[in-house]
């Protein structure tokens, strides 16, 4: 930290040599330069330890043979039986995209360092430094995505390949766009959703339990398990949780689950969702910076 601080004070300190620069211009060039080597910084982090990052990466992937043979067992290999809308090769197309969302909105690891930064003092270095705290832990969690990415594509592109014959074909354009859209907005969900559940530290410094509790109800309110049409006819109002368009919403535009006249309102309210959840962020971080004791050393 010590290393990206010193990198950030020289990118931030004014350029003689451009004179013609306003002062909000030059402001906002000290502050793109900030983003840029926080996420150059993040990704030669990731990349340091590459052999363990990749083999994680790959295991990853393990879950997704057994969840398919795990369909298998349950529909009895019968392509033409349907469980609430979905057949077998629906549920294998659904839990393929569901996986997809899953590696956009997942934030392994986030809520718990900063709650343990938060315990052990370590987040002072955000207040002493010319470095937001949740900027920096959002572009650090970027270049976390581009590296996974680039290491995942190939294992993605195989797995879908091998698949192929249970996948639907590529929908029109503009409902490919909101697709990509949704994965986009279900990123910028899952970092709100996790850092607000790390920044609660400042008035609770144990949260682990809460933590667990948020684990469990993603899993289950995401669509992650299962589709949210087998819920939702007893549990209406998960509808309209933010934990639906983690996983859920990206899935179901693919397979022709949500009609294209509700797209846009769908994706107004995830839009919606993303708004309310930065606010809550700047607030508790607001209010948790003025009563943070630093304890800690």
């Amino acid at each position: 930290m010590r290393q990206l601080g010193e990198r950030i004070n020289h990118m931030t300190t004014p350029v003689s040599a451009t004179p013609h620069m306003t002062t909000w211009q030059q402001e906002l060039t000290a502050r793109i330069r900030v983003k840029w080597i926080v996420l150059q910084t993040g990704i030669e982090e990731r990349l340091v330890y590459r052999g363990d990052f990749v083999f994680s990466t790959l295991v990853r992937f393990l879950p997704i043979v057994t969840q398919i043979f795990l369909w298998n067992a349950i529909y009895a290999g019968d392509s033409s039986s349907k469980m609430k809308g979905y057949s077998y090769p629906d549920m294998v197309s659904y839990y393929l995209l569901v996986m997809l969302s899953r590696a956009f909105s997942s934030m392994p690891g986030l809520s718990t360092g900063i709650a343990q930064s938060i315990a052990n003092g370590s987040v002072r270095k955000y207040l002493i430094q010319p470095v937001d705290m949740l900027d920096h832990l959002f572009w650090h969690r970027v270049a976390h995505k581009i590296v996974y990415y680039v290491i995942a594509g190939a294992p993605f592109a195989l797995v879908f390949w091998l698949c192929r014959a249970w996948l639907p074909g590529w929908p029109p354009f503009p409902v490919t766009a909101a697709w990509i859209a949704s994965l986009i907005m279900s990123f910028l969900a899952g970092f709100l959703i996790e850092s607000l559940i790390g920044l609660i530290a400042f008035w609770f410094l144990e949260v682990s339990s809460l933590i667990f509790i948020y684990m469990m109800l993603n899993y289950f309110l995401s669509g992650h398990m299962i589709p949210l049409e087998w819920i939702s006819s007893w549990m209406p109002w998960v509808e309209w949780l933010p934990f639906k368009y983690l996983a859920y919403f990206p899935a179901a535009i693919m397979l022709g689950k949500v009609p294209v006249g509700d797209l846009w309102r769908e994706l107004s309210i995830q839009a919606g969702w993303i708004i309310t959840l930065f606010i809550l962020n700047r607030m508790a971080f607001h209010y948790g910076v003025r009563r943070y004791s630093a304890f800690g050393g």
